[in-house]
């Protein structure tokens, strides 16, 4: 499947507690000469979990930088929770949030003093108690007074965890949220990741290059290349298509141009 097969009219509701979680029409970016996102297409209902895939200039990044209003479109649309992005973004900013491992907080601050910050920015009520439930829940309780760039690599996607989680978002962006992770740390955000989810309805877009992340986490995977949706299903039934039996294979036929090969 194409962009083409997946590009609908741009809805209009007039309900937004009924409007996708996310709405993409026909996305474009123009850097100079560089098509980085090459008119693409989708919508995410809400309370799924969608992987978002791709080889590195793929175009995942600044889609979800375009998603946020971040980055201006070259031309097409975006919406979330309903609302038009960038132009209503103040409706939704507080609505979700974004954990990435590449994004530091301030190495100086403690903990608690960067979830401190991050939640008066985004206005949560009752802060100290937010604070004090998500170091019980994540299980950063005992070091909760020291200095971000005293934590080890784990620690540090706890604590960036809880920043993304700060308030309560119905809908989370999460860039290679287990890079560099070890097995079981690996495994226990993911877990919570779930819990998160199913407990509040929360929307999640995940861009990553872990393939048994996304087959264990995701109901629908979105795979790109070169700006272009190259792929959009499940991923048993992208698996099947593909006539594979991991995400990884379908990964790498369509990263080093098998795809039509495959599909014969």
């Amino acid at each position: 499947m194409t962009e083409n097969d997946k590009a609908s009219s741009w809805p209009t509701v007039a309900d937004r507690r009924l409007a996708a979680a996310i709405e993409v029409d026909r996305l474009v970016k123009v850097y100079k000469q560089t098509r980085a996102v090459d008119g693409i297409s989708f919508s995410l209902s809400r309370g799924s979990i969608t992987g978002l895939l791709g080889g590195n200039g793929a175009g995942k990044t600044t889609t979800i930088a375009m998603i946020m209003g971040l980055v201006l479109p070259t031309s097409g649309k975006v919406a979330v929770l309903g609302h038009r992005m960038p132009d209503e973004s103040a409706e939704v900013l507080g609505r979700m949030n974004f954990e990435s491992p590449y994004v530091d907080m301030p190495m100086r601050l403690t903990v608690r003093q960067n979830l401190t910050i991050f939640g008066k920015l985004y206005a949560v009520k009752n802060l100290t108690e937010r604070i004090a439930r998500l170091a019980d829940d994540l299980d950063l309780t005992e070091f909760l007074d020291r200095a971000n760039g005293k934590l080890s690599a784990g620690q540090k996607t706890r604590v960036a965890l809880a920043k993304a989680l700060i308030n309560e978002p119905e809908l989370l962006l999460l860039d290679e949220p287990t890079a560099s992770l070890d097995p079981d740390t690996a495994d226990w955000v993911r877990a919570h990741l779930e819990t998160y989810r199913k407990a509040n309805d929360a929307t999640i877009l995940l861009a990553s290059h872990n393939m048994l992340e996304v087959e264990r986490l995701c109901d629908r995977v979105i795979i790109m290349k070169r700006g272009r949706i190259e792929d959009d299903d499940t991923p048993d039934a992208i698996m099947a298509r593909y006539n594979r039996t991991t995400l990884e294979e379908v990964f790498l036929d369509v990263a080093r141009g098998r795809v039509q090969e495959t599909l014969r």
